[in-house]
């Protein structure tokens, strides 16, 4: 449950051997605030190791991409 919203998601999706993103699933209500992460992760060729890394601050929106990141290495996620 987010900002009173109880649908949508966030997925990633990784290449297997080096871990790049390939892209990213925002699927729900104000998914559009989190469009410019996944742009900048896909321009930069980022690893999802590395968005594992990025700070993501509580409450926020955005945490919804770290814990994509940890779902698609099958980590925990709500840290």
């Amino acid at each position: 449950r987010m900002a009173g919203e109880t649908d949508g998601f966030v997925k990633i999706v990784a290449e297997k051997k080096y871990d790049e993103v390939l892209g990213v699933h925002l699927i729900g209500p104000r998914a559009t605030e989190l469009v410019a992460e996944a742009v900048i992760a896909l321009r930069m060729e980022v690893t999802v190791e590395e968005l594992i890394k990025t700070i993501h601050a509580h409450p926020t929106m955005s945490e919804a991409v770290g814990e994509a990141a940890h779902a698609a290495h099958g980590a925990a996620i709500h840290l």
